[in-house]
């Protein structure tokens, strides 16, 4: 990746997380940037954003660790 595209995209991530804290979703940077990918690959993103409720209320079974969409 060019040096310009590279700091557009950490712009736009640094956007994304500044507006994902604001709305309090408990995402970190890295699950914010994993979706941003997986929409960029065309998975819808209201099935993604569902998933990530899901997975928000399910109580933890990665052996006592919290997921990071916490």
């Amino acid at each position: 990746m060019d040096p310009e595209a590279s700091r557009t995209a950490r712009e736009s991530l640094d956007l994304a997380f500044g507006m994902s804290n604001i709305l309090d979703t408990g995402l970190d940077r890295h699950t914010l940037s994993v979706l941003i990918a997986l929409c960029d690959l065309g998975i819808n993103p209201e099935a993604l954003a569902t998933v990530v409720k899901e997975l928000q209320k399910e109580p933890s079974s990665f052996g006592g660790r919290t997921p990071s969409v916490n």
